[in-house]
């Protein structure tokens, strides 16, 4: 199965992350990409405490997880790549040159962020790194929860759903 979905959360690890998408997918272990996270023991303590013992969970600088993403990509059990901004998203597709599928998820307001979607907001900026991304052929797509139908990027950036 490897890794069965590459997504952007603001929150990082929630329980949409853990239930919405572990559940569903049976999810048996999160690679949570973060510079700063990736070096802090009591944030790690913090997010270890928000996912259930059968879940294996890694703490993965960019260019960690960059370098061992074919070992994620390779394993049998299913798994979820996780990134707090496209900023990290984005150098981490850069690094690894093999995700060709981004998922935003929760990307919430901030001052200078537009409504997009209720659960994606978006600078300027960010939508310009979005563009890119696309045109550098990842196929990006907002979606919550797997319920849910996914949102294509230029619906996104059109606000359809704000």
């Amino acid at each position: 199965m490897s890794v069965v979905l590459y997504r952007i959360d603001d929150r990082l690890i929630h329980g949409q992350v853990v239930v919405g998408w572990g559940q569903p997918f049976n999810i048996r272990f999160i690679v949570l990409v973060d510079d700063a996270v990736a070096t802090s023991d009591w944030e790690q303590d913090l997010y270890r405490a928000g996912v259930p013992p059968e879940m294996e969970l890694f703490f993965e600088s960019v260019e960690g997880a960059a370098r061992r993403l074919p070992e994620f990509e390779g394993r049998a059990d299913a798994g979820i790549v996780l990134a707090g901004d496209i900023a990290t998203m984005q150098r981490l597709i850069d690094a690894s040159g093999a995700i060709h599928k981004v998922n935003l998820g929760g990307i919430h307001h901030r001052v200078g962020r537009s409504p997009k979607l209720r659960y994606v907001f978006l600078t300027a900026a960010e939508e310009q790194a979005l563009l890119a991304m696309a045109e550098g052929g990842v196929s990006v797509s907002a979606q919550d929860v797997p319920a849910c139908e996914p949102v294509s990027l230029r619906a996104v950036l059109a606000g359809s759903g704000a």
